[in-house]
């Protein structure tokens, strides 16, 4: 089992760190806060020489999401990060990516969006490409943020899989939070992520094409192919994180991970650095007699419906803790989670919380 070293870092340093070790071949890059420091870090290790990789300086967004379109369609790693109103602006490359089923790999720094400007760590960003068709994972803390990126170029690149993979975490409170974390070394990376290999890629000896014209029946047949890849992708973020925890010996969870649920009377749902809050929580009311549990959902996209179910429905009540709103609605997270437990033989009480 790889042991790896502990070093305190800031969590846009642990991200670089990562990236850096899954040796991306291309990675484009515009600035937006919180998300800066990660491709500030990545732009002085390219300079330094500890990274051989082209970095590529986007006059927007969309540029940086549109680049890296043409240097996976090439057959290359790729990466970039970004957030809040950058994501919004990258918006239409990220369709194109995933219905070109283009492994890209996204940080995406949550930050709410204008207006008002603000600086607050709400999922409103990434949770509105939730129907791009791309993969979405959400982290608690910076040594899971290190360690799903390392998963997330296995995942993207699976050939039955790819697709692109976006790693979501909380704004300045990981981003710029300084935690002790482990990171490994680069031959331990390479023996878990061993090279892209990619199976269709732009190259004068074989043309062809990418996000063609089409017709109604077609257009139809791309977006099942899609979708079918998406909810592949349940079974391979399990895998993954399985293969992590034996590479690593670090789980964070799969699909979702669960605390104290098995004779919970209340259970807790959320998504990113609310976990440990939360966790102590439990912990607290636990000790006053409360029998309350925890069900962290780590694959928003693909969302696991069937893993909730098994985890929760023998609760009474479940709260659902949201930083995203749907406007005119409710909660986004408590949404798709009522969703889930419509059909469980014992459905809980579901309540949602902004």
């Amino acid at each position: 089992m790889a042991k790896g070293n502990i070093s305190v870092m800031e969590g846009s340093m642990a991200i670089a760190q990562a990236v850096k070790t899954c040796r991306p071949a291309v990675i484009s890059a515009y600035p937006i806060t919180p998300q800066t420091h990660i491709i500030e870090f990545l732009a002085q290790m390219v300079a330094n020489g500890e990274l051989d990789a082209e970095y590529i300086r986007a006059d927007s967004e969309f540029s940086a999401a549109s680049i890296l379109a043409g240097a996976s369609a090439t057959g290359v790693r790729t990466y970039t990060a970004s957030s809040s109103q950058g994501l919004l602006l990258m918006t239409e490359v990220i369709y194109y990516l995933a219905r070109t089923r283009l492994p890209v790999v996204f940080t995406g720094a949550n930050r709410q969006i204008t207006a008002p400007i603000g600086l607050q760590p709400d999922h409103q960003d990434t949770m509105s490409l939730r129907d791009a068709g791309m993969i979405e994972l959400y982290v608690e803390d910076v040594q899971e943020a290190y360690d799903t990126h390392l998963q997330a170029f296995k995942i993207a690149e699976d050939h039955d899989i790819l697709l692109p993979v976006m790693v979501c975490m909380d704004g300045f409170v990981l981003t710029h939070a300084f935690e002790p974390v482990k990171v490994f070394d680069q031959e331990d990376v390479d023996d878990f992520l061993p090279p892209y290999e990619p199976i269709h890629y732009l190259t004068p000896e074989k043309p062809m094409v990418f996000g063609s014209g089409t017709d109604d029946a077609n257009t139809m047949e791309f977006h099942y192919m899609n979708h079918q890849a998406v909810l592949r992708a349940r079974d391979k973020i399990e895998a993954v994180a399985r293969e992590f925890e034996a590479t690593f010996g670090l789980y964070h969870g799969g699909l979702i991970d669960t605390y104290a649920t098995e004779d919970a009377e209340v259970i807790l749902v959320a998504m990113g650095s609310v976990i440990g809050t939360l966790r102590e929580a439990v912990d607290v009311l636990r000790g006053e007699g409360v029998k309350v549990g925890l069900v962290k959902v780590r694959s928003f996209r693909p969302f696991p419906a069937e893993a909730l179910r098994k985890a929760i429905c023998r609760a009474g009540v479940v709260v659902v803790l949201d930083r995203a709103l749907s406007f005119g609605y409710q909660g986004i997270l408590a949404t798709d989670v009522k969703t889930a437990l419509y059909d469980s033989p014992q459905r809980p009480l579901v309540l949602g919380l902004m």
